[in-house]
């Protein structure tokens, strides 16, 4: 399944039938040089798609795109910074 993700100020998203079902959400930190990932969410009946994981994939080739960094701030960002080291590890914002 091809995710088309919406973007906004603060967010890429998902809807399906005008809900929305699956959201990252961001600050950016760092005088505009840093994404900070506060939230990422996947509703129930979408969970186990790797949906959440194509969420952060795509703040992260957004943050490349502008030679950015990603500083994990939610608990399933920070989880997959430290399971995948080997696609994270150079993106990763060091305070």
């Amino acid at each position: 399944m091809i995710m088309e993700f919406q973007h906004e100020d603060g967010r890429y998203f998902l809807e399906k039938n005008d809900k929305v079902v699956a959201q990252i959400t961001y600050t950016i930190i760092n005088d505009g040089k840093t994404y900070s990932i506060n939230s990422t969410v996947v509703d129930a009946s979408l969970r186990g798609q790797g949906i959440a994981k194509k969420l952060l994939d795509t703040v992260v080739a957004n943050a490349r795109a502008k030679n950015m960094t990603i500083k994990p701030v939610c608990p399933y960002v920070k989880e997959a910074f430290l399971r995948y080291p080997h696609i994270y590890q150079e993106i990763e914002y060091k305070s």
